[in-house]
């Protein structure tokens, strides 16, 4: 009886912190776009930070992996098991997609549960975010990087955890990671998906790309300025000679009166 009702306190209390849209709270506070009308219409950091920039999407990013953190520390401080620690992580990336205080219209819970997974097992969660670097940064594509580093969560807790313990609540919530990205996967198929374009990317393609065009205005203007190089040093040789040989003709009269 008690771990049933330790098992709903810890899954209450995780959905309820996961309810807590970060995206909504920083852009009401900043007086920013909504992230649920603009962009991509998803209330997390990625949409943040194509709406506002990096320092607001950092803020998003830190409070949905707290809001997935809080809750599982607290149901291990408690002695709470592998399963509870792993429907409680679940619990809190429902709450975030289905927020009870924002109309059930919440994110993709992938912050969240990478939060919950650094709570739930430290190595598990360090695994899922070095999948999800290593994906972002070989393919630019953030969906596709959540979709995988989310879907492999459930063997890395095999492996994390030594048991399968865990894996029925990691494998419910790679389900509803895919799904809540079906039109990302979809527009990854159709090759119309957006990459992650990074400020630091394009500010060195370009100074690449305006590289080469001095160069090339120097090479054009070289050779016509050697040119009239050339034609103005032929009419000083030539003006040089003439005064030698005029001087050489009053010779001829020393010649006769000798």
């Amino acid at each position: 009886m008690l771990t049933t009702l330790f098992f709903l306190f810890s899954v209450i209390v995780a959905y309820l912190l996961g309810s807590i849209c970060s995206a909504v709270i920083v852009c009401q506070l900043f007086d920013l776009p909504d992230p649920r009308t603009n962009g991509s219409n998803n209330p997390g950091a990625t949409n943040v930070l194509r709406l506002a920039g990096r320092n607001y999407a950092a803020l998003v990013l830190v409070g949905d992996m707290l809001k997935g953190l809080l809750p599982v520390l607290l149901a291990k401080a408690l002695g709470a098991s592998a399963v509870i620690l792993g429907f409680t992580t679940l619990a809190a990336v429902l709450g975030h997609m289905y927020p009870f205080f924002f109309d059930f219209k919440g994110g993709k819970g992938v912050a969240t549960a990478m939060g919950a997974l650094l709570g739930f097992h430290f190595i598990l969660g360090v695994m899922v975010i070095a999948t999800w670097l290593v994906v972002v940064n070989f393919t630019r594509y953030v969906s596709l990087a959540s979709v995988v580093a989310i879907v492999l969560a459930p063997f890395y807790s095999i492996f994390a955890v030594g048991s399968l313990s865990a894996f029925l609540p990691m494998f419910i919530i790679a389900i509803l990671v895919v799904f809540q990205h079906r039109d990302n996967i979809t527009r990854l198929m159709d090759g119309t998906e957006k990459k992650m374009i990074f400020k630091e990317t394009k500010s060195s393609s370009s100074k690449k790309d305006k590289a080469p065009a001095p160069l090339k205005a120097a090479k054009k203007k070289s050779p016509a300025a050697s040119k009239p190089a050339t034609k103005v040093a032929k009419p000083k040789a030539k003006a040089k000679a003439k005064p030698k040989t005029k001087p050489e003709a009053p010779a001829k009269p020393s010649e006769t009166s000798s």
